[in-house]
C-alpha cells in the first residue's frame, strides 16, 4: 500500500493527472503464509491478482516490487520500467546482536529467502537458518517473541515503512549480495495503452531501470525462481557512463557458491550482463541450478 500511495502522490503531481484511485488487493503471495513461495508457486504469486485486475479493466497501472517481478511477462502486459531505486541491500534484525557475526553457534536467523539462508551459511555455516514469512509485523513479532535470534529483511521495507530503528545493520553488498531488483519499484500496464505508457516513463528512472535490466537479465538467462538461490546487483561507476554487475549462485546449503563480476558501458548493458552469465556457466552454476531444483523436488 505504501508502494501504490507513493506512486499516486507521484502522479498527482504530474500536469495531466488530476485523479489517481488506489485499488488495494490482497495476493496469494500474501495470504498464503505457512510455505515457503518456492513451493507455492514463486514470486509470480505476487503480481497475479494486480495483473487480473488489469485485464479486466479494474485498473490501469500495478505497482510492484523489482525483485517480486517474474522474469517473463505475458504478452498482454509491459513493464514501463523501475523508478528510482531505495537502499536495495539486507537488513541485520536482532534484539539482542549487533551483527551475524556476533551471533552464537546454533543461533537461529529468520529467512524464507533461499539467497539469504545460501549466504548467511557459506559465511556462518554455524548458524541455523530457518523459514520466516509473513507482512514486517509479523516477521518482527516473530523475532520480539524469541522465536529467532535474528532475522534479516529488505532494508527498503523497513524504512519505507519508518521502521528503520530496527535496523541493527545494513549487510554490505560484498557480505550478501542483494537479490534481483531490490530496493525498486516496477510499473506495469496493460500492453498496448500507449497513453499511459507516456505518463508512467515520467515516473521511471532510466538509469535504475538500465541497472535492473541487466540484473534481470541474468537471473533470465539462469532461470531464476524461488527454488535457486541466485542473487544480481549493478552499480554505477565513478561516472554515470559506466557500471558493475556482479551475479553469484548458490547450493541452498551454502557449501558453493559460485560469484562473477564485470563492468562496462552502461548502454551496453546487455553485453555486460552476457558476459557475466557466460562466466557463471563456464564456472559450472548450471550444475549448483540443477541441485537446487532437485532439493526442492525431493
Amino acid at each position: 500500500m505504501w508502494q501504490a500511495e507513493h506512486v499516486r502522490d507521484r502522479l498527482l503531481a504530474l500536469p495531466e493527472v488530476s485523479e489517481v484511485e488506489i485499488v488495494g488487493m490482497t495476493t496469494k503471495g500474501d495470504q498464503i503464509l505457512d510455505r515457503s513461495l518456492a513451493k507455492i508457486g514463486g514470486k509470480g504469486l505476487f503480481i497475479k491478482e494486480l495483473e487480473h485486475a488489469l485485464l479486466e479493466g479494474r485498473a490501469d497501472l500495478a505497482v510492484h516490487s523489482g525483485k517480486d517481478i517474474p522474469m517473463d511477462l505475458d504478452p498482454e502486459f509491459q513493464l514501463v520500467g523501475f523508478m528510482t531505486r531505495e537502499d536495495p541491500h539486507d537488513a541485520f534484525v536482532s534484539n539482542d546482536y549487533a551483527s551475524l557475526a556476533e551471533l552464537p553457534a546454533g543461533a537461529v536467523v529468520g529467512s524464507s529467502s533461499l539467497r539469504r539462508q545460501a549466504q548467511v551459511l557459506a559465511r556462518f555455516p554455524h548458524l541455523k537458518v530457518e523459514p520466516l514469512r509473513g507482512n514486517l509485523d509479523t516477521r518482527l513479532g516473530k523475532l520480539d517473541s524469541g522465536q529467532y535470534q535474528a532475522i534479516v529483511l529488505a532494508a527498503a521495507g523497513l524504512k519505507r515503512l519508518g521502521m528503520q530503528s530496527r535496523i541493527r545493520g545494513v549487510i554490505s553488498s560484498e557480505d550478501m549480495l542483494p537479490a534481483v531488483g531490490q530496493g525498486a519499484l516496477g510499473l506495469e500496464i496493460r500492453a498496448g495503452d500507449h497513453a499511459l505508457a507516456d505518463i508512467a516513463r515520467q515516473l521511471v528512472d532510466p538509469v535504475c531501470t538500465a541497472l535492473v535490466s541487466a540484473e534481470r537479465a541474468v537471473s533470465k538467462a539462469l532461470g531464476g525462481s524461488c527454488q535457486v538461490p541466485i542473487a544480481g546487483y549493478a552499480t554505477l561507476g565513478e561516472n554515470t557512463h559506466s557500471f558493475a554487475l556482479r551475479a553469484l549462485v548458490a547450493s541452498p546449503d551454502g557449501k558453493s557458491v559460485i560469484e562473477k563480476r564485470a563492468s562496462g558501458s552502461l548502454e551496453a548493458w546487455e553485453q555486460v550482463s552476457s558476459q557475466v552469465i557466460d562466466d557463471l556457466l563456464g564456472a559450472g552454476a548450471q550444475a549448483l541450478i540443477n541441485l537446487a531444483v532437485q532439493e526442492f523436488k525431493g
